[in-house]
């Protein structure tokens, strides 16, 4: 499905919200929950990480998709293979779009881990009846160097492309990582493969700084999804400021390099 329509050369609206995923870094549950009412309609999807999940546990999750939110779960998963496995199939069982992984094995060059995961996911999927989500690996430099055992600097950017590499080969769906890694990764890993990307700064008023990446930007490069918290849940109003980034996301869409029918949407059924 093209985010393009290529007789009218317009964007789709829907195809714009699928893009924006909304981080609730927020300590309160209640005030989340009451985010997500309001911007449910607007936005495609919302990340829960360890903080809030640990305060609201698999019901939380539950609770959202009864809202009809579509979740991204950012617990980087990172246990021994058995456990992992298990968080992966209940993560599965909670209707979650996309939850991510530590690729700990890559860092040997092995990809086992990661197939064992996507393998195990495909057939819960297909005993139980239900969706597959996304299945991300973490390719962010200062999340990969505690488990780093390759004689190759974690700082090096190439160990961003080599992660991305291991989870192509390991048929994952896709990886984690900061904007200014999405050309490599998009290189590496070609058009179908799922890249989402954190860290992006708002379009402000006058000449933004040389070094700051926007939504546009990200989107630009080669990014499938970019997530935003604080700026949109600080802001006065939140709506404005989801309607701000979607323009954002739309300029990026329109001046993308890639032609129209290679801007998919990557996101499964």
């Amino acid at each position: 499905m093209t985010q393009y329509w290529p007789f009218s050369g317009l964007i789709r609206q829907g195809a714009l919200r699928e893009r924006l995923i909304v981080s609730l870094d927020l300590r309160d549950r209640e005030d989340a929950l009451a985010l997500v009412d309001r911007l449910a309609r607007v936005v495609g999807m919302f990340k829960v990480g360890r903080a809030l999940f640990v305060g609201g546990g698999p019901e939380f999750i539950r609770e959202l998709r009864r809202r009809g939110a579509e979740v991204f779960l950012d617990l980087k998963f990172h246990d021994t293979p058995q456990k992992m496995l298990r968080a992966a199939v209940e993560a599965t069982r909670l209707g979650v779009k996309m939850f991510d992984i530590h690729p700990y094995g890559s860092s040997c060059g092995s990809t086992e881990m990661m197939t064992r995961t996507r393998a195990e996911i495909a057939r819960i999927c297909r005993t139980e009846g239900l969706r597959r989500p996304s299945i991300l690996a973490v390719a962010m430099l200062a999340e990969l160097k505690s488990a780093n055992s390759s004689p190759r600097s974690p700082e090096s950017p190439d160990r961003v492309t080599e992660i991305a590499r291991f989870a192509a080969a390991a048929s994952l769906d896709g990886v984690v990582t900061w904007p200014h890694e999405v050309p490599r990764v998009r290189d590496t890993c070609g058009r179908r493969f799922i890249i989402v990307t954190s860290g992006v700064r708002l379009r402000e008023a006058g000449s933004p700084a040389a070094h700051a990446i926007t939504a546009a930007d990200a989107i630009r490069a080669g990014a499938d999804y970019v997530v935003i918290g604080s700026p949109i849940w600080r802001a006065a109003e939140p709506l404005r400021a989801v309607r701000e980034i979607t323009d954002d996301i739309e300029r990026g869409l329109r001046n993308s390099p890639r032609r129209a029918f290679e801007i998919l949407n990557p996101r499964p059924a």
